[in-house]
């Protein structure tokens, strides 16, 4: 489904962008796409996404700057030698980028979920 819309997208482009058909054509392009962009159905779809995008932002900055909370507690402590230090930092970044990826991983997974969950089912023969 995703490959059909973006054939359709870059036809539609491809058209308003080469087209000869003059400035006429290009405003008759410009105001059916502004109709279906203001459709309700669409901007419903706009809002979830903005919804979402917006509830999975939030995840990552903090596990980012939990990581380097941990990283730099690390470095600087000061009860340990040097070796001690690096290694400490080590495991520090290495847990961090886990998790960070961990975070990572489950956003991009509830964006596929919901990503198929909004868009309609494609018919059997496509």
């Amino acid at each position: 489904m995703r490959g059909k819309i973006g054939l359709v997208i870059g036809l539609a482009a491809g058209y308003v962008l080469g087209s000869r058909a003059g400035r006429e054509r290009y405003e008759q392009i410009k105001t059916q796409a502004e109709k279906l962009w203001n459709q309700p159905p669409v901007q419903k779809q706009v809002a979830k996404v903005t919804e979402f995008a917006k509830s999975s932002a939030a995840a990552l900055p903090s596990t980012l700057w939990d990581s380097a909370v941990k990283v730099t507690k690390a470095a600087t402590s000061k009860d340990t030698s040097g070796d001690q230090k690096v290694a400490e930092v080590k495991r520090a970044a290495k847990s961090s980028a886990e998790a960070v990826k961990d975070v990572a991983a489950d956003a991009a997974s509830d964006a596929s979920a919901a990503a198929a969950k909004a868009s309609p089912a494609s018919p059997s023969g496509a």
